[in-house]
This record gives C-alpha cells, sequence and structure tokens, in this order.
C-alpha cells in the first residue's frame, strides 16, 4: 500500500513538473534579464532621491516600480537616438560624440571593438540569418551552425577558395561555441529560420522544426 501511494506521489509529481516547468523557467528567465537590464538603468534615475526610489530609507534596493519607470525611460531615450540619428544635424552630433569616445585613451579600445564588430554583422546581410549543416568535429558528423561572415581577405588567398565563416554553437548554451572556416560548397544551407535553429540546439535536437512543403 505504501509503495503504491509512494509510485503514484512520484507520477504525479513529475506530470506537474513537466507541466509546470515551461512556466516556471520563463519567468525566471524574464525576471533574470529584467534584474540584469535594470542594473544599468537603474542608474538613470540618479535625480530622484534614493529616500524615495529604494527601500529602508534609501538603504536597501529600489523599488520594482522605479525599474520599470527606469527600464521606460530607457527604451524612450534610444528611440531618441534613433530619431536624432535620422537628420544630419544628429548625424553630426553623433559622429562628434564617437569621435570624442575614441579620444579616451584605454575605453577606445573597447569602445572600437564593439564598434567594429556591431557594423560587421549590421552592415553584413547573411549574418546570423542563415542555417547551415556542416561536418564537424569530424568527416561524416554534422552539426548546425550559423553563417557569419564571408571570407575575401588573407583566409581566401591562402586557402584559393571562397570560405565561409560558420559559428557551430553548443548545446544546450548556445552563447559559447567555436568559430569555423568552411568552404563553400561544403556547406549545406537550411530553410530552418535563426529562431528555430537556435531552438534545435537548446533542446538538445528533441524540438525539431517541420520540414517546409517542396515548391
Amino acid at each position: 500500500m505504501r509503495k503504491s501511494i509512494f509510485y503514484r506521489w512520484r507520477a504525479s509529481f513529475f506530470t506537474g513538473l513537466a507541466v509546470t516547468l515551461p512556466a516556471i523557467v520563463s519567468i525566471a528567465a524574464v525576471m533574470w534579464l529584467f534584474k540584469t537590464v535594470s542594473n544599468l538603468t537603474d542608474l538613470l534615475l540618479f535625480f530622484v532621491p534614493k529616500t524615495i526610489t529604494h527601500a529602508e530609507n534609501g538603504k536597501g534596493g529600489m523599488f520594482w516600480y522605479w525599474s520599470a519607470l527606469a527600464l521606460l525611460l530607457a527604451v524612450a531615450l534610444i528611440t531618441a537616438v534613433g530619431l536624432l540619428a535620422r537628420y544630419y544635424i544628429g548625424k553630426r552630433l553623433i559622429e562628434w560624440l564617437d569621435a570624442a569616445m575614441m579620444h579616451v585613451p584605454l575605453f577606445n579600445k573597447f569602445y572600437g571593438a564593439i564598434k567594429q564588430v556591431n557594423e560587421a554583422f549590421a552592415g553584413n546581410k547573411h549574418s546570423f540569418k542563415t542555417v547551415v549543416m556542416v561536418e564537424f568535429p569530424s568527416a561524416g558528423i554534422y552539426s548546425i551552425g550559423f553563417i557569419t561572415n564571408e571570407q575575401q581577405g588573407e583566409v581566401q588567398q591562402k586557402t584559393k577558395e571562397n570560405v565561409l565563416c560558420v559559428f557551430v554553437p553548443t548545446t544546450p548554451n548556445p552563447t559559447s561555441g567555436f568559430l569555423i572556416l568552411v568552404p563553400e560548397e561544403k556547406v549545406t544551407k537550411l530553410d530552418m529560420s535563426v529562431a528555430d535553429g537556435i531552438k534545435y540546439i537548446v533542446s538538445l535536437g528533441s524540438i525539431s522544426p517541420e520540414l517546409p512543403p517542396k515548391k
């Protein structure tokens, strides 16, 4: 009798866990993201006294609704910068600020590197927009990856081939991975979207996107 009750409890528990786990993980991810972003956006409320925005008369953490207000303020400021950048005066002002930042010692190293990466992805229409399949880590074994760039410099001259940069993410954490250089003829492009490709990697291959119908 005790064994039967235990098995019923275990079956019910794991069934309930399977049902509630996606919601729990999603809520935890949103809370973590909000907390991480708010650590930066909270600084925008520097003009408001901490005795108002923080608990324990300014000695505790910031109230969540003030953090939400700071996040909305950050969104408004980013939108204003984007709107300003569309006009000549705004472009000149941004260029002046950009040049000023590039003259700051040490800071210009990080700022310049991040700017180059951002411009590379913004200017390349194929960066992380094409899901491919390559033979990695050895012949006959295939991995899912994303095209990041088409090499036109020294790599192509040395290999004498049209070489593509492919990022092969690890699973279940797709933020790390391997950058491999693959000849274009050895890259198999897939029809799945980038979102489906990431979902396929994060789920350890258990969530496979549906094959689109043939045209």
